[in-house]
C-alpha cells in the first residue's frame, strides 16, 4: 500500500450517506436504488437492511423514527443507530494530514503502523516512507461492550497502550464469530502488568459470517473489522513488528515532540556510551529508583551489573532498528525497541531488547528493560 486507499469501510460509509441525504431531501426512490446497491455489495450489512426496511415503510405510511421495525429488539436497534451515527461522523472527517504523536520513530521492519482511536471507532494504518509516517487508510472498527481501558480480566474493556502484533490465525483454525481472520496483540504488555492489569487474548479479528459489520460496542475487548476490511489490513502486517497503539483520543505529533525525541535519543547514546565505559555507578544513573526487569529490582539489577562488569576488561554496543512510541496514557512515558549487539572480553551476545523510558524531573530514565521477544 503505496497511496491514500479508499477502504471498504469508506466506500459503504459514503453510499450509506447517500441515501440518508435523499431519505432527508425526500427522494425516497434514489435513496432505495442507493442502498439496494450497498445490500448488493453487501447482503449482510444490517443497518443497511434496516434503512431499506424504513424505505419500504415510508411508502406506506410516514416515518416517526430511524428504525422502524415490528418486533425488533431495543438494544438492536440502539446498535444499529450507534453504528450509523459513527460512520456518518466518519464520512464527515476528513483524513488526516498530521501524525499521531506516538509515532516518534519505526525501525527498518515496521514499514506500517496501526493506530487505534476508540472514541472514533476508527483503526488508521500509517506508512514509514523515508523514515517519515504518512497516512493511508482507515477503517471502522468495533471496541469492547464496556468501552475502553481494560484493567481486569472479563471487563469487557478494550486496552490502551502500545502493543504490538504477535500473531496470526486462519480463519479455519477459528471459530465463525471471529471471521476472516485473527491477529493477537501483546495484550498485557509489560506496562499493563506492573499496573496489575490482567486478561489476555486481545485479537485485531473479522466478524461472523452471517453479519458485514458490528456495533461500535460489541465485542469482549478485541478489535473487530469487516472481514474484506481486516483482510486488506492484513497485507500491511508483519508478525512480531507491526505496532499497534490504541488510545482514547489521538494526540497529534508537534514540534516539542521533535525535541523530546532527539532528547531521549541523546539519553539512550549516552546510556550505551557509559555501558561501554565500564564505569558502572554512572551506567546504573540511568535506571529510575523504582526500576524493574521482570521480577527483579533496582537493587539486585545494580548488583547483577557490578559482579558481571567486574569481570570485564573491555564492552562494545551496538543499537540498530531503534523504535521509540510514546504511551497514549501516560505522560513522559515512551517504548523503545532495537536490537542490541553487545561484546565483551568473554561474552558475544545479540538480542531484540525493550526499555520502557520515563522523563522525571527533567531527565529521562528507564523503569523497564527486557527482551522483545
Amino acid at each position: 500500500m503505496n497511496a491514500v486507499a479508499e477502504t471498504d469501510s469508506r466506500e459503504v460509509e459514503k453510499s450509506l450517506a447517500r441515501s440518508l441525504q435523499a431519505v432527508g431531501d425526500n427522494r425516497l426512490d434514489v435513496a432505495l436504488n442507493e442502498v439496494d446497491s450497498l445490500l448488493e455489495r453487501n447482503p449482510d450489512f444490517k443497518l443497511a437492511q434496516l434503512v431499506r426496511g424504513d424505505l419500504l415503510l415510508a411508502r406506506s405510511r410516514p416515518l416517526r423514527d430511524f428504525g422502524n421495525v415490528p418486533g425488533a429488539s431495543r438494544e438492536s436497534l440502539q446498535d444499529l443507530r450507534e453504528e450509523a451515527q459513527v460512520r456518518l461522523q466518519r464520512v464527515q472527517q476528513q483524513q488526516p494530514i498530521a501524525v499521531p504523536r506516538y509515532l516518534w520513530q519505526l525501525d527498518a521492519r515496521q514499514r506500517y503502523a496501526v493506530v487505534v482511536d476508540t472514541s472514533k471507532s476508527t483503526l488508521y494504518v500509517y506508512e514509514s516512507v523515508n523514515g517519515e509516517p504518512r497516512y493511508v487508510a482507515d477503517y471502522y472498527i468495533s471496541m469492547g461492550k464496556k468501552g475502553a481501558d481494560k484493567l481486569v480480566e472479563g471487563d469487557q474493556k478494550t486496552p490502551l497502550g502500545v502493543y504490538f502484533v504477535d500473531g496470526y490465525i486462519p480463519r479455519h483454525k477459528l471459530a465463525d464469530l471471529y471471521g476472516a481472520g485473527a491477529y493477537p496483540i501483546s495484550y498485557p504488555n509489560e506496562w499493563d502488568r506492573r499496573q496489575g492489569r490482567s486478561g489476555h487474548g486481545i485479537w485485531l479479528h473479522g466478524t461472523p459470517s452471517n453479519t458485514y459489520s458490528r456495533a461500535p460496542r460489541a465485542s469482549n475487548g478485541c478489535v473487530v473489522l469487516a472481514n474484506d476490511d481486516l483482510l486488506r489490513l492484513g497485507k500491511d502486517i508483519t508478525v512480531g513488528a507491526t505496532p499497534v497503539i490504541i488510545t482514547d483520543q489521538i494526540d497529534w505529533l508537534q514540534d516539542s515532540d521533535r525535541a523530546e525525541r532527539d532528547a531521549l535519543l541523546a539519553a539512550i547514546e549516552q546510556w550505551r556510551n557509559d555501558w561501554e565505559s565500564r564505569k558502572t555507578e554512572i551506567y546504573l544513573t540511568h535506571y529510575a529508583p523504582d526500576f524493574a526487569a521482570g521480577q527483579t529490582g533496582r537493587e539486585a539489577f545494580a548488583r547483577q551489573k557490578q559482579r558481571v562488569n567486574a569481570g570485564k576488561t573491555w564492552i562494545k554496543v551496538k543499537l540498530d532498528n531503534l523504535s521509540l512510541f510514546p504511551y497514549p496514557t501516560q505522560p513522559d512515558l515512551v517504548v523503545v525497541n532495537f536490537d542490541q549487539d553487545y561484546a565483551s572480553n568473554n561474552l558475544v551476545n545479540r538480542m531484540h531488547k525493550r526499555q520502557y523510558w520515563q522523563k522525571r524531573d527533567g531527565r529521562w530514565q528507564i523503569v523497564y528493560e527486557g527482551s522483545a521477544s
